[in-house]
């Protein structure tokens, strides 16, 4: 075991502080990484403060992962020393089940192994994230980062960037399509990058008017003021998918409103039960679909990043000395990023 500097949570209330935490040495399928960049996603939020009621402390977040090999394990086939690599929002999974199968792993029938606050399958250790200097996976849960890419901007990809991208794919979106983006942060402006990139006409759909410019900075053709009766009433059956990424309790019926017969809601960010109800009617009459999605499976994540590579996208970050996370945390409750906190582990391992 390697002691590591890390940033972790004690409690609900204790916010986050430098804290030493062990590293296993690598295990003959495992790829030993030195981060050097995380990204700070609103699900570290939930757990840091137990908003879920499932969290094991100490604590310590981070699924957007970015950092080079430092050593492989004997079975390692795919990896080197000095590689450029990413870890995502898991580690682990049964690996034979028919999701994992699959390559979508993110729906094992036994659970995936989260990134943090999992439990190790070998050790049964609760698993820590990316707040660290240092994490080991195993190989078949890391993904190569293509030179392409500004590394910085690609850590929100293994948690954003998968997880709008991975629906618009699983469901067609292709030129001819209209595609709704509800919410403008970082889910929702990587949604508008991908809908783009796939060729559909995009709109935004977001509650303030101060969005307006940033959205069409970012590539959106349209924008709706979801607050604005007319506005709504104008965009009333006219697209082919929805894109949900806002995370907080909303009201999801003038959205099913918007798509056309045999349209598709997807939430991506939605975890708790709907409130208020679901309208069935409007689901019914139309034939549409209100579905969810979850991350991506390890091809997907390797494929998101190889797309981006591919039609240069990358995630609107700004970085973050870890010193100042607690400040970060409370800056994301507000929406003041655009549009995503990336902290620099320089300066976890320079303190």
């Amino acid at each position: 075991m390697t002691a590591t500097k890390a940033f972790a949570a004690q409690s609900p209330t204790s916010g986050m502080a430098p804290h030493t935490i062990d590293r296993r040495e690598p295990r003959p399928d495992d790829v030993a990484i030195e981060i050097d960049y995380c990204g700070v996603c609103h699900t570290d939020i939930h757990f840091a403060q137990n908003d879920w009621g499932i969290t094991e402390y100490p604590v310590v977040p981070g699924h957007e992962i970015v950092g080079r090999v430092t050593a492989v394990g004997p079975e390692v086939k795919s990896f080197n020393v000095g590689d450029v690599v990413g870890v995502g929002c898991m580690v682990d999974s049964c690996r034979t089940c028919s999701a994992c199968e699959s390559g979508l792993e993110q729906y094992c029938s036994e659970g995936m192994t989260s990134t943090y606050n999992g439990q190790d399958r070998h050790d049964h250790s609760i698993t820590f994230g990316g707040y660290s200097e240092r994490i080991t996976v195993s190989e078949r849960f890391v993904v190569r980062i293509p030179e392409k890419l500004d590394i910085k901007a690609a850590a929100p990809l293994l948690c954003a960037g998968i997880t709008t991208y991975s629906p618009l794919r699983h469901y067609g979106v292709k030129a001819g399509h209209k595609v709704g983006v509800i919410g403008m942060g970082g889910l929702g402006h990587m949604g508008v990058k991908f809908a783009r990139a796939l060729g559909a006409e995009v709109t935004i759909f977001t509650r303030s008017e101060s969005k307006v410019p940033e959205a069409k900075k970012q590539g959106a053709d349209h924008v709706v003021i979801s607050t604005d009766e007319d506005q709504m009433a104008a965009a009333a059956e006219t697209f082919d998918f929805m894109l949900d990424t806002v995370p907080v309790q909303h009201d999801l019926n003038p959205y099913l409103n918007c798509l056309k017969h045999d349209g598709t809601h997807i939430l991506v960010g939605l975890l708790e039960p709907v409130e208020p109800p679901v309208e069935a009617g409007a689901l019914v009459f139309k034939r549409r679909v209100l579905a969810g999605s979850l991350i991506g499976g390890m091809p997907e994540t390797q494929e998101v990043l190889d797309f981006c590579a591919e039609h240069d996208i990358s995630c609107d970050v700004e970085m973050l000395d870890i010193n100042n996370l607690n400040e970060a945390y409370e800056r994301m409750k507000k929406g003041d990023v655009k549009y995503r906190f990336v902290i620099d582990m320089q300066t976890l391992k320079n303190g």
